[in-house]
C-alpha cells in the first residue's frame, strides 16, 4: 500500500516544482529548466511530460533505474528468507508481528532507513515463507498460482498507468484510505474473534456465507482492488520522485512501499483461492 513516508514528502505527492522549490526542500543550487524535445532529446524526456529541472551534477537523483534495482533486490531477500520460513513455518506468526512493526516504523520515518527496511523484507520473507508453505501442503499449486494471480494484477495495473487510462484523485483516493481503515478493523477484530474462540470458522467472519458466497470472497476482493489502487498511488509517487529528481535515498522508499503493496496483494489472492478451494 501506499508509503506515508513518500506521501508526505513534497516533492512526491504534487506537480513539477520548480528549481527554487527544490532548493528550498533539499538546500541544492537552482538550475535551468529543461523541455522535453528541446532542450533534450526526446529519448532523454523520461516518463512525464515535462523534463523536470537540473540539479547540481553531485547530486545522485532518484531514477527508474535506480528505484527498480532497490525493488528488485528486497524481492530477492524475500525470496531468500521465504525458503527459511517455508521450511520452518513456525516462524511465520512471529515473523508476521516483527514485520508488521518494521513495516509502521518504516513507513512513518521522516527519513528512509536501509537497514530498516532490509529487515523488514528479511522477516515478511520469513512469514510469506511459512503461510505459502501451509497453504501450499493443503492445496497443492496454490502459492503458483497466487504468484501468477499478484503478477497478472500489477502488470496490468502498470499498463493502465503507463497509458495513462487510469490516476488516481483526490476524492477517490479518500474513499480507499477510508475503506483501508475499515479493512484493517475487520481484520484486527476477525483474529480477535479467531484467536478468543468467539469463531470457530478457519477463517473467522470471513467464512460467514451471504447468500451462499462466503464474506471472505467480498472482502478479499474488495482488498484486490485497494491494493491495486495503492499500485496506481506508488507509481504516481515514484513519477513525481523521478520527475523532480529528488535525492536517490527516497528510491528506497518507493521501492518499500511497492514491496508492501505486493505483499499485501499476494497475501489475499493466496488467501481467496484458498477460500475458494476450501469450498470446493
Amino acid at each position: 500500500m501506499s508509503n506515508p513516508a513518500l506521501s508526505k514528502n513534497p516533492a512526491l505527492n504534487g506537480k513539477t516544482l520548480s528549481a527554487d522549490e527544490l532548493r528550498r526542500i533539499y538546500d541544492q543550487p537552482a538550475a535551468q529548466t529543461q523541455r522535453p524535445g528541446v532542450d533534450t532529446p526526446a529519448s532523454e524526456a523520461g516518463f512525464g511530460a515535462e523534463q523536470p529541472p537540473v540539479i547540481a551534477p553531485s547530486d545522485k537523483p532518484m531514477t527508474y533505474e535506480n528505484t527498480i534495482s532497490k525493488t528488485v533486490l528486497l524481492f530477492v531477500i524475500v525470496l531468500a528468507f521465504g525458503a527459511v520460513g517455508w521450511f520452518m513455518p513456525v516462524l511465520a506468526l512471529p515473523a508476521a508481528i516483527v514485520g508488521l512493526v518494521l513495516g509502521l516504523v518504516n513507513s512513518f520515518k521522516k527519513e528512509p532507513s536501509v537497514p530498516l527496511i532490509v529487515l523488514y523484507a528479511v522477516f515478511q520473507g520469513v512469514f510469506l515463507g511459512g503461510i505459502s508453505g501451509i497453504f501450499e501442503s493443503q492445496w497443492s499449486g496454490i502459492v503458483s498460482q497466487a504468484v501468477i494471480g499478484t503478477l497478472a494484477v500489477f502488470g496490468v495495473t502498470l499498463l493502465l498507468f503507463r497509458s495513462g487510462k487510469v490516476r488516481t484523485s483526490p476524492k477517490m483516493t479518500k474513499i480507499v484510505l477510508i475503506a483501508m481503515v475499515g479493512y484493517l478493523v475487520f481484520s484486527v477484530v476477525n483474529v480477535i474473534l479467531m484467536w478468543t474462540g468467539v469463531a470457530t470458522d478457519p477463517w473467522g467472519m470471513r467464512g460467514v456465507q451471504i447468500f451462499g458466497i462466503p464474506l471472505g470472497l467480498v472482502i478479499g476482493l474488495l482488498a484486490v482492488f485497494l491494493a491495486a489502487y495503492s499500485l496506481v498511488m506508488d507509481f504516481e509517487l515514484i513519477q513525481n520522485g523521478v520527475r523532480n529528481r529528488v535525492p536517490e535515498k527516497w528510491a528506497w522508499s518507493a521501492a518499500f512501499g511497492l514491496m508492501v503493496t505486493l505483499i499485501w496483494l499476494y497475501v489475499e489472492i493466496l488467501r481467496i483461492l484458498a477460500i475458494l478451494r476450501g469450498n470446493n
